[in-house]
């Protein structure tokens, strides 16, 4: 389940519980309950079947490990446990789609599109958009920003909100980048298994870029939500980390694909990536 990664995503669902609270509509437990464990499960789910994929395909036994490397690396010293892992992938995510056919009872097929679409970028990262350099690069931040925040309102009101949407911009950018700068270390594990994504398709240098440009785009989001009065200004402290995101382009520049011989800067990527949304959504909350 990669324990240590699923902390990404209470914090998603705080940003967009932050929003709910903030129009002032009411919280009632057992939704917010219930919100967590689907998007609980369907992370669980894409980490399992991403677990077993790589160590069926052989990936686990070429990267060179990382504390923040994608898989747990768990399979190739244990490989009898894979069709358990790949139970756990399945059972995760037909309970994914239990949870979520709650939602649908409750509220019509409004919810349909982002559970639909969640659904399919969780099926489908491993054996489909990993082989595709931008499906890659934003599918991240479209499951953990723009479905998860915007789908923890709806769950939580029956709505859709134009603020949970603009907030999700933030978190969107910034898993992107977490996911991305994760790859250097294993472009060539991940090339020699039919991966394709922008940092093989493109090289580092361009890959760098964009990473700097998403995390530039972050903090511009803030600002100009703060700025035109749509969060609370209080949200600027949402701010304070971003420093560490080009912190840690630096070692991506400086060190390219040996940049997992350097962890301090994948750390960096990681506390950016959860404390920027966390201090936005306690802001909105707050401010």
């Amino acid at each position: 389940m990669r324990l240590p990664f699923l902390i990404l995503t209470p914090v998603c669902v705080l940003l967009g519980l932050s929003v709910v609270i903030a129009s002032q509509r009411e919280v009632e437990g057992y939704l917010l309950v219930l919100t967590l464990l689907v998007a609980m499960f369907a992370h669980v789910s894409v980490n399992a079947l991403n677990e077993y994929f790589d160590f069926s395909n052989g990936l686990d036994l070429k990267t060179l490990r990382t504390p923040f490397s994608g898989g747990s690396g768990a399979l190739p010293q244990h490989p009898e446990m894979a069709v358990a892992v790949l139970i756990l992938g399945l059972g995760s995510l037909l309970a994914t789609v239990l949870l979520g056919a709650f939602f649908v009872w409750k509220y019509g097929a409004a919810v349909m599109p982002l559970g639909v679409a969640g659904l399919l970028l969780v099926a489908a990262y491993t054996p489909w958009i990993t082989k595709r350099p931008f499906l890659c690069l934003i599918g991240p931040g479209l499951g953990f920003g723009f479905l998860m925040v915007a789908g923890t309102h709806f769950a939580m009101t029956g709505e859709y909100s134009t603020l949970s949407w603009q907030v999700a911009v933030v978190p969107f950018f910034l898993v992107n980048n977490l996911l991305l700068l994760n790859q250097y270390p294993d472009i060539h594990a991940d090339r020699s298994v039919g991966r394709n994504n922008i940092l093989i398709a493109y090289g580092t240098q361009l890959g760098s870029v964009v990473y700097g440009v998403f995390a530039t785009l972050a903090m511009a989001a803030i600002v100009l939500l703060a700025g035109s009065g749509i969060v609370p200004a209080l949200s600027l402290i949402a701010l304070l980390p971003m420093p560490l995101a080009f912190f840690a382009l630096s070692g991506a520049v400086k060190y390219g694909e040996a940049i997992g011989n350097y962890p301090h800067f994948l750390l960096a990527n990681v506390l950016v990536a959860l404390l920027t949304p966390a201090l936005l959504g306690v802001a909105i909350i707050f401010g």
